[in-house]
């Protein structure tokens, strides 16, 4: 098996450099704060195509023979990498093909379009994909370009750890958003090789988390079941250019919740105006969500951010979610009497705490409800969770009966 050494790395980086962003990194203040040590955010959702994904696409495919070239290249994405691909195969002049699941985010789908590829969408899921763009492979001669795992994909992600090194020469610690860990070897790769004492930390969505189990048994395993919002890192089984890579050089791999992932990517938008995506906030999420001496950060402490490209759906949707996380949504059904005036009561225990309602609606039809009970559905906003305390405290004590809504 072909390693990925510092040539390499450079090689990517001298191609690279005329094409790819050089993505900024910011300091996040809330974050230091949190963790008690300088934080950066490395912008990769910035990156063309909006991630990381075009850096190891381009060096793959600027690296194929020129016989390789006329017979064009294929791909299995669900959105970053194909875009990645497209872009990178009409830069160079080259025919792409995409498949992607029937699910596929519509805003990825239309974007790997426009940067040129024919897109194909075939199976529910990216490894009934993969298996169409195999045997598209194998009729048509195309040159299947693996998402993670070939050296020069790892090299080109490799990049993202050496602009790091040049912003930031002192950094301690990077934690790195990890699917089939082409970037989080490629990094770690070109961080430990130049400062042996960086601590390179990976970051998996815990419903699709792979590579503790593959760690622990000294080789990729698969996970069979996977349910995340952070479609960009829900991949099943670690590649094995790449775990040689992480089993010598990374720290350890953590994982994070979907409620984490949800705060991360709100975090992101108020405080930093950044829109990053689930997967792309997981290196956030990690820090929001486990302490500093469970991570064992040294500073500074530098978190990618793999990619921006969500669905605005999605994002609201996520956006919802954080909030509630947050404190900053309260959803309750609240059981009054149905008489008139009753609501007016309620909203004005509701109105002295200081609570905001944004959306209310009547029931009377719950076989739990008497003849004369209504159910009020509440959805108020609130200040954080001690102001979601106080507002669950006044109406007990006006004599309410409340549970939380679902």
């Amino acid at each position: 098996m072909e390693s990925v050494d510092m040539s390499r790395i450079e090689a990517a980086q001298r191609l690279l450099a005329p094409v790819i962003r050089h993505t900024p990194l910011v300091v996040s203040r809330v974050l230091s704060e949190r963790v008690g040590a300088e934080v950066w955010l490395k912008c990769e959702n910035l990156q063309r195509t909006g991630s990381f994904k075009p850096r190891g696409a381009y060096n793959r495919i600027a690296n194929l023979p020129q016989e390789e070239r006329e017979r064009g290249v294929v791909a299995a994405s669900a959105g970053n990498h194909a875009q990645g691909v497209a872009w990178a195969a009409a830069s160079l002049g080259i025919a792409s093909t995409v498949f992607m699941p029937i699910g596929a985010s519509l805003p990825k789908l239309m974007a790997t379009k426009a940067y040129g590829a024919q897109v194909r969408q075939v199976g529910e899921t990216i490894d009934e994909s993969l298996d169409a763009a195999l045997e598209f492979a194998e009729r048509t001669g195309a040159t299947l370009i693996h998402p993670f795992d070939h050296p020069d994909i790892v090299a080109g992600q490799a990049t993202v750890g050496r602009e790091i090194m040049e912003q930031l020469p002192e950094v301690g610690t990077v934690l790195v958003p990890t699917g089939g860990g082409g970037l989080l070897a490629g990094v770690a790769v070109a961080l430990r090789q130049l400062t042996p004492s960086v601590r390179v930390i990976g970051v998996q969505a815990a419903e699709a988390a792979a590579w503790p189990d593959s760690l622990a048994a000294g080789h990729p395993v698969r996970v069979e079941r996977m349910s995340t919002m952070a479609d960009g890192i829900a991949v099943g089984q670690p590649g094995r250019v790449p775990f040689a890579e992480v089993a010598q050089r990374v720290s350890h791999v953590v994982t994070v919740d979907e409620e984490a992932l949800s705060q991360a990517l709100l975090l992101c938008l108020e405080r930093a105006k950044l829109i990053v995506e689930p997967a792309g906030a997981a290196a956030v999420a990690a820090l929001m969500s486990h302490a500093p001496e469970e991570l064992e950060l040294r500073g500074p402490v530098c978190a990618i951010l793999t990619g921006g490209n969500i669905d605005p759906l999605l994002l609201t949707r996520v956006i919802g979610h954080g909030l509630s996380a947050a404190g900053r949504y309260l959803a309750l059904r609240v059981t009054i009497s149905d008489r008139p005036g009753a609501l007016g009561a309620l909203l004005a225990v509701i109105g002295k705490t200081g609570a905001s309602v944004v959306d209310v609606a009547h029931s009377r039809t719950g076989t739990w409800l008497a003849v004369d009970e209504v159910e009020v559905a509440l959805t108020l906003e609130t200040r954080g969770s001690d102001h979601r305390d106080d507002v669950h405290t006044a109406l007990a004590n006006a004599g309410y009966a409340v549970r939380v809504a679902d």
